[in-house]
Formats: structure tokens, sequence, C-alpha cells
């Protein structure tokens, strides 16, 4: 499938929610979808680590760091293990680090800057809830889609 979230907009408006623009893309795919998967986290990693170590064929980790941009949840071992367990795109809601290696892995990366500052790696936060964050709730099992015009959620998936 070809994502194209002005297109979604024009033929879905009244089913999606649409982000604020306030994402910055990062990863070596610009265009990424699939089912979303949350993790709710401050200025730790290891949840986010334990999500990415799973299967994720089609699915998209949403990462709620709370908006902090004190210390990076994803660097570029993090996202190399993404792509290896099939992941589509991570949406960090704080930062990343390793932004030049972050542009040359396949994987959708999008977050609101980069910080080389790691994270603590306590386990601390919570898996599989509805987040809020950038005007969106991104409930488990609902869908993304995102490119470089923008970020779309819906509760089905779309054609």
């Amino acid at each position: 499938m070809t994502i194209k979230t002005a297109d979604l907009c024009d033929e879905h408006e009244h089913e999606l929610q649409v982000s604020e623009p306030v994402f910055r893309h990062f990863g070596g795919k610009r265009a990424f979808a699939g089912r979303i998967v949350t993790v709710k986290v401050h200025e730790d990693n290891k949840l986010v680590r334990s999500e990415l170590e799973k299967n994720g064929a089609g699915n998209v980790l949403i990462i709620d760091g709370g908006g902090s941009l004190r210390s990076a949840l994803v660097g570029d071992k993090i996202a190399q293990l993404a792509v290896d367990n099939e992941w589509q795109g991570l949406i960090v809601y704080g930062c990343i680090r390793d932004s030049a290696q972050m542009s040359d892995i396949a994987l959708g990366v999008v977050a609101l800057a980069s910080n080389p500052v790691r994270p603590k790696k306590n386990g601390f936060g919570e898996v599989g809830i509805a987040v809020r964050f950038a005007g969106v709730t991104f409930n488990p099992g609902h869908y993304v889609y995102a490119d470089e015009d923008g970020m779309v959620v819906s509760a089905r998936k779309l054609d």
C-alpha cells in the first residue's frame, strides 16, 4: 500500500484523527503504517526495548515519553532491533539519538527531536494502554498512517 495521508484525509475525513504537526522524520522510511501497539514511559526505555524484542510484523510502536526532551528513548541499536523483528515504524513523543545512523535504517521513525543523552533502564512505565498526545488518542489495535505530510489514526484498517 502506498501511504498518502492527504488522500486518506480526503477519503476518510470524518473517521480520522489528525496529529498536530510537531514531529520530525528520522528513519530511513518516510512513509509507514500499521496496527498500534503502545508503551508509556518517562526518560526510561527498558519497556521500549522489551516491546521491540517481540515480533512486530505489521505494527507501529507508539512511545509516549511525555514529550520529554531531556534524554533519548530510541537509538540506532533499538531501531535496528525493530527492523529485525519486522516493526513498521516508531512514533516517539520524546527524543531519539544517533540521528545520522537512524536515517540509514529502513524503519519509519518520527520524534520531537534528537538528544544524545541516553535514557534510564529501570523498566518503569505501562504497556498496552491508550495514550494521548499531539491532539490524537492512540488506542492499541487501531491503525496509524504516517508520511511526510503528517500522521493520521483510524479505528479500522484503511485500504
